[in-house]
């Protein structure tokens, strides 16, 4: 797994993590049981400290993106889909983002167009 840190950045390098993780499971990098790189590798192939990614890791439990056991290690898990559509916090999420926009001046036009791309994973 190929992960592209940024080192100089503001976020915290497990969100980093976390974030990318997250991405290569909604791209189908990832399908739903197979295996993530231990928490060892992971952090030798990133040159990053092993509590590093295993925080990130935890979160992704938490978040139910994976589970982990002792035997198997942290596999990916489909679970994640919500039963009753949005969850409140990605509606919130939202409505925070939204709100950066209109402040910004970015036309609803524009963020649809915007959503629709990134949604795809076309190229900006």
């Amino acid at each position: 797994m190929i992960m592209k840190l940024d080192f100089a950045s503001s976020v915290p390098i497990y969100q980093q993590v976390r974030d990318q993780i997250v991405q290569a499971i909604a791209d189908e990098i990832f399908k739903d049981g197979d295996r993530l790189p231990t928490v060892r590798a992971l952090a030798q192939e990133t040159g990053i400290n092993t509590m590093t990614v295993n925080k990130a890791y935890q979160l992704l439990k938490q978040e139910g993106y994976i589970i982990t056991d002792r035997r198997n290690g942290a596999m990916v898990c489909s679970q994640k889909k919500m039963e009753n559509g949005i969850s409140e916090e990605l509606k919130e999420s939202f409505r925070l983002i939204i709100a950066e926009a209109k402040i910004a001046g970015v036309k609803e036009e524009e963020l649809l167009t915007l959503c629709q791309k990134l949604y795809r994973r076309e190229k900006l």
